[in-house]
């Protein structure tokens, strides 16, 4: 599948990615200790949900769409208000992408370390980041970005994965992105974000996580339909390793509210899980 960031800006999937990374972000900033923020693929980082691309597919009317109008848990609070500084007047049209959600909800003491390797989306993430003095924006490829950039000054790093999955070999490069993030820094909390047709495709991505050198690994999964069709799709995950305390139990709070919520037929639902236990 071919995942281009503005097309699906503020869908199912964009959600749990956002919301997850918003809570990794407060359960880190519980220390004064800086930390650095680090986005191997980060999109343009800042989308309008009525422009032309993403008006397309209005992918995000299921998604971003019906939290907009919902009743919302208190930790959904940092992402929707990061979301309603964007949109003062309450009429839901601009939508952060992760490096905006991660430049307006860190501290001064930390650091962002983005890239984009789609030299135009590049250019717009430059543009979008202009002025804050703590961000760094790198063109180049986000596979090099474990090795190029870790370990980090701060001794605390956050990076998130979330490749484009335009070529088949990109979940096995997820695992050893992963592998190489460890071995420079064994504490990074690596975020890893795929997408979801079929469980069945990603039995081989699973077994290589589960050999992976992180310590520990955590699996939060939402179906917002049954995740049996490969043409479809029906959901979407995200592992993580190293996960700050408390944020099993706040997935588990988050998670049954999201399927419901954003559930498409009666095979929505959830999954939390560790491939690698504590």
């Amino acid at each position: 599948m071919n995942y281009r960031h503005a097309f699906h800006a503020g869908n199912h999937a964009d959600v749990l990615k956002h919301l997850v990374l918003t809570r990794l972000i407060a359960l880190l900033s519980r220390k004064d200790k800086p930390f650095a923020y680090l986005d191997s693929h980060a999109g343009v980082g800042l989308y309008d949900l009525l422009g032309e691309q993403a008006s397309r597919t209005d992918e995000w009317q299921d998604g971003i769409g019906r939290l907009w109008a919902s009743e919302a848990p208190a930790l959904a609070s940092d992402y929707l208000k990061a979301i309603l500084a964007l949109n003062p007047d309450g009429e839901l049209r601009y939508y952060p992408g992760s490096p905006e959600l991660a430049r307006r909800l860190t501290r001064p003491q930390d650091r962002l370390l983005l890239n984009e390797k789609h030299p135009e989306d590049g250019q717009l993430l430059k543009a979008n980041m202009a002025g804050d003095r703590r961000v760094v924006v790198r063109l180049g490829e986000g596979w090099h970005i474990p090795r190029a950039l870790l370990p980090v000054n701060e001794k605390r790093g956050l990076l998130l994965i979330d490749p484009p999955f335009e070529k088949v070999d990109e979940l096995e490069r997820c695992v050893k992105a992963l592998d190489e993030a460890i071995g420079r820094m064994r504490q990074t909390v690596v975020a890893i974000w795929y997408p979801i047709k079929s469980v069945d495709q990603l039995k081989r991505f699973y077994l290589n996580l589960e050999q992976s050198a992180a310590p520990k690994l955590l699996r939060a999964e939402l179906y917002v339909a049954a995740p049996e069709d490969p043409e479809r799709l029906t959901g979407s995950g995200l592992v993580i390793s190293n996960p700050p305390w408390g944020l099993e139990d706040e997935l588990a709070e988050l998670l049954p509210w999201l399927a419901e919520l954003l559930a498409q037929d009666a095979g929505a639902g959830w999954r939390l899980d560790w491939p690698i236990p504590e």
